[in-house]
């Protein structure tokens, strides 16, 4: 294709005279995203696109390397592509690929330019250039930002620059912290929610609210985001399973379960030898922790299950494959869910303590020692945590640390110790960032010191640990089963009666849950009944 054909082609897209700018796909959305090429290529880069908004990296390269195998010279494919390896908001990104991408476009940034055929497609090459150039990660995720910033203000009312924008910001938020990286995320969450309202099929713009808002405070901005998003995009993993960041935020359980067990499902379809499980590893560690809340200890194991085979196969069971990618993040995994379903289902479980137990392995086993009255071991997980920050770590395992120090000090009948300890865990936890996902340490801090205070008769305090909990991590059934005790003690029997019958709700139909006759036979006994 020649310029001046190429230039025609341009004039017809702005013009409105042909159609192939946008495209409405009925399984990764629908998007409004014009360029300087036409025909099959552009309706793969369009796909290609639609894809990279959901995060499906692999389906979207092949997507934007079919469109440059059609147009060798198209620019914005080699631009989609170069984003279609890293995700944007890890703190580390691997450059290697991206920049192989561009040198297959042309070997200096100058020619590369040149085939960018219009300000637009400029400013977007220009922005890719910034962020697999040279330099700290850091600087250029914050140069990235900064040059589609400058794209945003030329075409705020382009869909895609706005959206594109909106991600950019998000992934140059860590590199700053505090109030600032509050209002960043704020801000790109606006631009996304803004596009979604009007544009309720755009893939991007739903995701990007979700992450935005991905906190306790925001999280009702982003519930429609959420609902929609995964009918939105279900040929994409990470689309079905997104959703699940604002539902835990809410306490939805069922939807916790549900969307995670349909993200693993697309991803082993999805999956061929060699290519990464990550999307199904992360469905099941997010699924079995919503079935943990919800009672389901059957399917909590289903899923330890189905992640010990994929690290040991390094697939999945059916049909046998091998030489995946991730069987080590999926080993991982393993310790974590057996962990975790220790700590929420309280079936106590004492494991040796070494110097490379996971720290919530060391939490896990902690807690199991104080609740089974074995100091010692207590004192041995205490004194691997205490190692562990002494040799420089620090954020959750300084954290964990001194839960385990409250829990020996507890246990030893050292009340006022053991309230420091975890005065001085709190200490650390208000500045972090508030809980995203599953609980953070597997024990949740407020929660664990509600129920040492519970334990030490101090039920008015654990009243207030309890709140704390549940406004950080809303209906997680362990804390209000914690508020509930500690408001029945201080016959605050309205207020228990509540808390008791959000319980049975959230646990209707399981009967795992040993204190579940408890709180019906409280409800009966002040309310009438439990329904």
């Amino acid at each position: 294709m020649n310029k001046l054909v190429k230039q025609f082609v341009l004039i017809s897209f702005l013009l409105g005279i042909i159609s192939h700018a946008s495209a409405q796909f009925d399984n990764v959305g629908s998007i409004n995203f014009p360029t300087s090429e036409s025909g099959e290529a552009q309706q793969s880069f369009l796909r290609g696109v639609a894809i990279l908004h959901s995060f499906g990296w692999e389906q979207a390269q092949e997507q934007f390397q079919r469109a440059q195998e059609i147009a060798p010279e198209f620019a914005m494919a080699y631009w989609g592509e170069s984003l279609a390896y890293n995700h944007p908001l890890f703190s580390q990104m691997d450059a290697t690929e991206p920049r192989a991408v561009l040198q297959r476009l042309g070997p200096t940034p100058e020619i590369r330019m040149s085939k960018a055929l219009t300000e637009r497609e400029k400013g977007f090459l220009t922005a890719v250039e910034i962020l697999w150039g040279e330099g700290d990660i850091a600087d250029r995720k914050v140069g990235y930002m900064e040059a589609m910033e400058d794209l945003y203000d030329k075409y705020s009312n382009d869909d895609e620059v706005a959206a594109f924008y909106a991600l950019s910001v998000l992934s140059a938020r860590a590199a700053s912290g505090g109030d600032l990286d509050n209002r960043m995320a704020v801000r790109a969450g606006t631009i996304a929610l803004e596009i979604f309202n009007r544009k309720p099929m755009h893939p991007g713009a739903a995701h990007y609210t979700i992450h935005s808002f991905d906190d306790p405070i925001h999280a009702p901005l982003a519930l429609e985001a959420a609902y929609r998003y995964s009918e939105i995009a279900p040929a994409v993993s990470h689309a079905r399973h997104m959703p699940t960041h604002i539902f835990i935020q809410h306490g939805m359980w069922d939807r916790v379960s549900g969307n995670n067990q349909s993200a693993f499902d697309a991803a082993r379809e999805l999956w061929r030898p060699g290519q990464s499980m990550g999307d199904a590893i992360h469905s099941l560690d997010w699924g079995q922790y919503g079935d943990l809340q919800k009672g389901d200890y059957e399917k909590a194991r289903l899923w330890i299950d189905r992640i010990e085979t994929m690290s040991t196969q390094g697939g999945f069971a059916e049909g046998g494959a091998r030489g995946s990618s991730g069987a080590a993040r999926a080993r991982n995994t393993v310790a974590l869910t057996k962990n975790r379903y220790i700590v929420d289902t309280e079936e106590w479980r004492i494991q040796d303590i070494t110097e490379d137990s996971p720290d919530h392995e060391v939490l896990a086993t902690a807690l199991s020692a104080y609740h089974l009255e074995e100091q010692a071991t207590l004192q041995a997980a205490e004194q691997e945590l205490k190692r562990r920050v002494e040799a420089g770590e620090d954020g959750y395992t300084a954290i964990m640390a001194k839960q385990v120090g409250g829990l020996l000090h507890a246990g030893m009948g050292h009340p006022d110790v053991a309230v420091r300890f975890f005065e001085e865990a709190v200490e650390i936890i208000e500045p972090m960032a508030p809980p995203r996902g599953s609980a953070n340490p597997i024990k949740p801090l407020y929660e664990m010191y509600g129920e040492v205070l519970l334990d030490l008769g101090r039920h008015g305090d654990a009243i207030e640990q309890f709140e704390m909990s549940l406004q950080r991590m809303p209906n997680r059934p362990r804390s209000l089963w914690g508020m509930a005790n500690a408001q029945a003690a201080v016959g605050q029997n309205d207020l228990a009666a509540e808390n008791y019958q959000m319980l049975v709700d959230i646990w209707t139909g399981s009967e795992s849950f040993g204190g579940l006759t408890e709180a019906r036979d409280f409800l009966m006994e002040n309310t009438g009944g439990s329904d």
